[in-house]
């Protein structure tokens, strides 16, 4: 199984990524509302902005500290450098 750096330490499988996408719209703010209510929230932003929202197929919500298309670019298995963790 491969896994990918979603920033800090954190890895989620690529193949069960629904969605990757932007935290300031409604929409996803009410997915993100409804992942918090439902314990389905993981917060693996380790204190930072979030900057992207995985949406998982098993229906959590994953907030990730590293922006949509940098995790794209991981997923899609271009790797980046370790500077933009410290961002």
């Amino acid at each position: 199984m491969k896994l990918v750096n979603i920033g800090f330490g954190s890895y989620v499988s690529p193949e069960r990524v629904v969605a990757a996408v932007d935290p300031e719209s409604n929409p996803i703010k009410r997915i993100v509302s409804h992942g918090k209510e439902t314990g389905k929230l993981i917060d693996a932003t380790y204190g930072r902005k979030t900057k992207t929202v995985l949406v998982m197929d098993s229906g959590h919500v994953i907030l990730c500290p590293l922006t949509p298309e940098n995790v794209a670019q991981r997923i899609a298995g271009r790797t980046e450098d370790k500077a933009d963790e410290e961002e």
